[in-house]
């Protein structure tokens, strides 16, 4: 198959066949399938390198390949982002203790289709405070997907985000954003989690790209530690994210990353799961 089959929008964004939703979603699948089964195994005590390794493995048992594995250098399965950290969190020697929240990141390969997302667990009970700041990321990543149509613009996905979290008194960071994807891992577009209404590209079926939502309980700003990798808030306060890679259908967006399990939210509220 040719990656670069389709046409290519005057803003570089590739414009994909139908067929190509069905390797989507064996891709999305997948990685949504590894979230799931990791579930059960963050806990109190857990390191976030044990929880690395059980992904790689479970990526190399099902015949694909990891995207993050080699790219630019690094060298695990997932991200794994602690607490404070807002992405990129580098999993190792961390153990998990009871409250702690995290972000896991997994993109794997299926077939030459690239599956990316992310969701939030708790390591034993959660707080009032995580609780609230979960919910609130969780319904901001729905908010920017319901803006998903063609005729829509990506400004109108950021701003439906950006409108949602800010109105519940949180912060949106600006540093990171969601990316086009297919047959690559990052593509054009940028999709940011914030914006006005009706700018940027015009949204066109057959486009295929994350939204990706980074909230902070404090205010937006970021910083890259020395490993040049993990970014944290800079006010230390709690961050969350979640992801999903989806598709522009003729009426509106199709999400390639559901969990199969129903456990995208952590705490499996099938009401607000997605």
């Amino acid at each position: 198959m040719d990656e670069h089959r389709g046409r290519l929008t005057r803003d570089g964004i590739r414009i994909h066949e139908d067929a190509d939703f069905a390797g989507m979603h064996r891709a999305g699948r997948l990685a949504a399938e590894i979230l799931d089964r990791i579930a059960e195994h963050v806990v109190p005590g857990a390191t976030t390198g044990a929880l690395d390794q059980m992904i790689t493995d479970w990526v190399t048992e099902a015949g694909a390949t990891s995207a993050t594995i080699g790219y630019k250098g690094y060298a695990h399965a997932s991200c794994i982002s602690v607490n404070h950290v807002v992405c990129h969190g580098i999993p190792g020697d961390k153990v998990l203790k009871d409250g702690d929240i995290l972000n896991i990141d997994v993109t794997v390969i299926v077939d030459g289709w690239f599956g990316d997302t992310s969701r939030m667990y708790v390591a034993g009970r959660l707080s009032r405070k995580a609780e609230r700041l979960i919910q609130i990321t969780h319904d901001a990543l729905m908010k920017g997907i319901e803006a998903v149509k063609p005729g829509n613009t990506f400004g109108d996905i950021g701003h439906a985000i950006q409108a949602y979290a800010e109105g519940h008194r949180t912060g949106v960071v600006r540093d990171f954003c969601g990316h086009g994807l297919g047959r690559v891992f990052h593509a054009p577009p940028n999709v940011l989690h914030y914006g006005r209404s009706g700018t940027g590209p015009v949204l066109e079926e057959g486009m295929f790209f994350t939204i990706e939502p980074m909230i902070n309980l404090g205010r937006p700003e970021t910083k890259v530690l020395a490993d040049d990798w993990t970014a944290v808030t800079r006010d230390k306060s709690l961050s969350a994210q979640f992801e999903h890679s989806i598709g522009v259908t003729a009426t509106g967006a199709e999400i390639f990353t559901l969990s199969p399990g129903g456990m995208f939210h952590p705490t499996y509220d099938a009401a607000s799961n997605g």
